[in-house]
C-alpha cells in the first residue's frame, strides 16, 4: 500500500510538522514553569507551617526530621523531602514571608536559585533584587551564584 504523493505538498507538510512541533515545545515549557511555580508555593507553605507551628507551640528542629520521616513514608515517590530541604523551606518562609512576593517573584525561580538566595544573602532587599534580575535576564543558578560572589548588587 503506497501514500498516494499528490495529496499532500511537500513544503506544506514540511510547514505544518514545524508548526506543531513548535506548540508542543512551548506547551511542555508552559506545563515545566506551571509544575515548577506550584511546587515553590508548596514549599513555602510548608516552611511557613513549619516556622508557625515552632513559633507558637516551641516545637524544635527534631519536629523537622519527624516530619522528613512521615511525609516520605506517606509520598515515598516524591522527592525534596529531606530533613534538609524541609530546612531550606522553613529557611524560605522567613526569608520571603509575603505570600505576594512569592507568588509574583520568587514562584518563577526555581527551587535551587531560590535555595542560594536565602543561603548567601542576608538582606532582604539583596535578595528581592537578585530574585528580579534572575528572572528578567534568565541566569542559570551559576550565574546567580557569580553575580552574588562577585558583589553585583553593591557596584
Amino acid at each position: 500500500m503506497t501514500t498516494p504523493t499528490s495529496s499532500y505538498d511537500g513544503d506544506r507538510y514540511a510547514t505544518l510538522l514545524s508548526e506543531l512541533k513548535e506548540r508542543i515545545r512551548s506547551a511542555r515549557l508552559k506545563a515545566a514553569v506551571a509544575v515548577n511555580r506550584e511546587l515553590i508555593l508548596l514549599y513555602w507553605c510548608i516552611g511557613r507551617e513549619i516556622l508557625a507551628r515552632q513559633n507558637l507551640e516551641g516545637w524544635g528542629t527534631r519536629v523537622i526530621d519527624r516530619l522528613a520521616v512521615d511525609l516520605r513514608r506517606d509520598f515515598p515517590e516524591m522527592t525534596g523531602l529531606s530533613p534538609r530541604n524541609l530546612k531550606y523551606m522553613r529557611a524560605f518562609a522567613e526569608a520571603f514571608p509575603d505570600e505576594q512576593i512569592v507568588q509574583q517573584l520568587v514562584a518563577q525561580l526555581p527551587w535551587g536559585h531560590n535555595v542560594k538566595l536565602v543561603e548567601a544573602l542576608k538582606s532582604d532587599e539583596e535578595k528581592l533584587w537578585y530574585a528580579r534580575q534572575a528572572v528578567e535576564h534568565g541566569w542559570s543558578r551559576n550565574v546567580l551564584v557569580h553575580q552574588i560572589e562577585s558583589g553585583l548588587y553593591q557596584r
